[in-house]
């Protein structure tokens, strides 16, 4: 096979990225072990307004007692990788396949997806299931429009209301929601970076010492690429899709459980009720519950270090196991 890998000079930085069957360039950086040194090749899915340079934090450490070879890509139209005007939930599992391929990361490979860069990964599970030898989804998000999810579970979630209104203004008045989302009625330089109505205290600690969302500032979004491309991810992510995750079978055969989902049990964007709800449905997931955690689990050493023994060695501690009321969640 060819690989259309190539590496540009951009303000003063070289950027790796390999060239798409349809001609579009999809940017990646590489960490860990060297890729022929490696025992384990991880892909990264980052989530909304993120890209390749996510803290994700295993240590080098870590990496190299293992033998992690990890990749961290910019999804479409993020960072610098070209965008897609055709995104679609199969086009981003299609990215991702290509990109293991042109990267010969052999014909399986390990898939770790964050936030809202879990629908990739539920499209990988869907789409391309022989080519996962086992997912991670962090603080993966819930559609609501998933026909599976009972009403008296969703209908009281104001979250659920929110994502219907700015998929709405998303689709039909983009032109309105870019000027709200720039106009100087804002106290804050970002839309949700710090807000306390999106993060737990555990989250907003950490976002004392990082960045937080970047692309979400208003200087950001006022550049039409990147706030087109946040739209129409979130247009994806939160519009109608052409399966129901909860109806999928299991994907990696009776031997062993080779998918995971983390959780944080004070996330505020994703709450722990359904991430319990989705666990029900499918048994054969392995879920794991961070006590204290918010939303921004991948920010934790210790727990992308839990993680990552989990997910390769099938070491787990009962430290993430989770605590469930024997009333509301038997």
């Amino acid at each position: 096979m060819y690989v259309y890998s190539v590496r540009f000079m951009i303000s003063n930085v070289f950027i790796c990225r390999i060239k798409l069957c349809d001609g579009r360039y999809l940017a990646y950086k590489e960490r860990g072990v060297p890729k022929n040194e490696s025992t384990y090749r991880v892909v990264i899915v980052h989530g909304f307004a993120s890209n390749k340079d996510m803290n994700f934090m295993a240590t080098q450490k870590l990496m190299d007692e293992l033998g992690i070879y990890l990749v961290q890509f910019d999804r479409a139209g993020y960072g610098d990788s070209d965008p897609n005007p055709k995104r679609s939930l199969k086009s981003e599992s299609s990215d991702i396949q290509e990109l293991a391929d042109q990267l010969q990361l052999g014909s399986k490979f390990y898939l770790i997806g964050v936030s809202i860069g879990s629908y990739p990964t539920w499209s990988c599970i869907k789409n391309i299931p022989e080519r996962l030898a086992g997912v991670v989804m962090v603080v993966p998000f819930v559609n609501y429009r998933w026909p599976s999810l009972p009403r008296d579970l969703i209908q009281d979630d104001y979250r659920k209301k929110l994502s219907q209104w700015a998929v709405w203004v998303a689709r039909h008045t983009p032109g309105l929601l870019h000027w709200w989302l720039t106009q100087k009625m804002f106290p804050s330089s970002s839309v949700l970076d710090r807000n306390p109505k999106f993060f737990s205290n555990k989250d907003l600690e950490v976002l004392k010492n990082t960045p937080g969302y970047q692309l979400l500032c208003k200087s950001k979004l006022k550049e039409e690429p990147i706030f087109d491309s946040l739209r129409k991810d979130f247009i994806v992510a939160f519009g109608k899709w052409d399966f129901d995750p909860l109806n999928l079978s299991r994907p990696f055969g009776e031997s062993q459980c080779r998918l995971h989902i983390w959780q944080g049990y004070e996330d505020k964007v994703v709450p722990v009720e359904l991430q319990r709800y989705v666990w029900k449905r499918l048994p054969w997931i392995k879920y794991h519950e961070v006590h204290d955690g918010g939303h921004l689990l991948v920010y934790d050493s210790d727990v992308c270090e839990a993680m990552l023994r989990s997910l390769l060695l099938g070491e787990d501690t009962p430290l993430y196991k989770p605590k469930l009321d024997s009333t509301n969640d038997s």
